[in-house]
């Protein structure tokens, strides 16, 4: 049997603590460091090695996987004066699963690259649900070859991994899913907001709507939440609208236009303002509640 590579894991948030679980699981050896110290403990006691930098993770590791916020904290962990790139090694790869911005993952890369080190971008979808299952969909831009060397490892972590071409491309992938699931949320929570005004309950929406052309795959995951008032946070909406934010201004690089981009992020805004930001995407709906004065439940 081949002995699987040490693999350095920074971020264990919402959705890197099961992405590292399930590595730990598949018996991968995991260093793992974040600034929470009880985090870093708890997978201590699951198997994992603890390390108190980010520098220290590269030294230790033959693939460092990232999963953080946005591009500042990506850059401040690998490039900073702590960062990976103080302790990783020539030949050795950074996987970057975060949602960020294609040019900050281009001039990322860049600078790994001078330093003989490869970088993928892979971003994921599923939310936590799919970290928690190891059934994500995952977006990989880089070189292939870096890509089948690392592809067991995103085995793991996903069901499907697709390869989408040059460094920069999972992220610009990752941007594309988070306008349809953002506009998709947008037009699921206006329509169930009138049929609830009329009288109609959520479920009786949800089992007419769910085989025809309405149905999808946002619809199954939160209208359910929807009729039990979970609004915890597989994805939140701040999270979600820093993607937006990313989108409209890579699409306004591009010289390409987003409206409905753009009006669904003003939704996120006056939710976030009103203090729901740490919530689910998926209360999003509240402000078509709060428009109608009525719940859909």
């Amino acid at each position: 049997m081949a002995i699987k590579p040490t693999i350095g894991f920074i971020g264990l948030g919402i959705m890197g603590k099961p992405m590292c679980r399930n590595l730990l699981q598949a018996g991968y050896p995991v260093v793992v460091y974040t600034r929470t110290k009880s985090k870093i403990e708890e997978m201590v006691k699951e198997g994992a090695q603890g390390a108190k930098t980010p520098r220290e993770v590269g030294e230790k590791s033959e693939v460092v996987i990232t999963m953080l916020p946005d591009a500042p904290q990506v850059e401040e962990v690998i490039l900073g004066e702590r960062g990976v790139i103080k302790g990783i090694e020539r030949g050795k790869i950074v996987v970057d699963m975060s949602s960020i911005d294609p040019l900050s993952t281009r001039r990322i890369g860049e600078v790994l690259v001078s330093q003989g080190v490869e970088m993928l971008d892979a971003p994921v979808s599923g939310g936590e649900e799919g970290a928690i299952k190891g059934d994500l969909s995952i977006m990989v831009g880089g070189k292939k070859e870096v890509f089948e060397k690392c592809l067991p490892i995103f085995q793991v972590l996903g069901k499907t991994i697709t390869y989408v071409g040059e460094l920069g491309s999972g992220e610009m992938t990752k941007l594309i899913n988070q306008i349809i699931v953002a506009v998709n949320l947008a037009a699921l929570g206006e329509a169930f907001t009138l049929g609830a005004k009329a009288g109609l309950k959520a479920e009786t929406m949800y089992q007419a709507l769910r085989g025809g052309m309405a149905g999808s795959k946002v619809m199954d995951m939160k209208v359910p939440r929807w009729e039990e008032r979970n609004f915890t946070p597989g994805f939140k909406i701040d999270l979600h609208l820093k993607d937006l934010k990313n989108a409209l201004v890579t699409a306004q690089e591009m010289k390409v236009p987003l409206p409905f981009t753009s009006l669904v992020k003003q939704v996120m805004i006056t939710l976030s303002g009103k203090g729901e930001g740490e919530k689910d995407h998926g209360a999003m709906i509240k402000f078509w509640e709060e428009l109608s004065q009525i719940e859909v439940k």
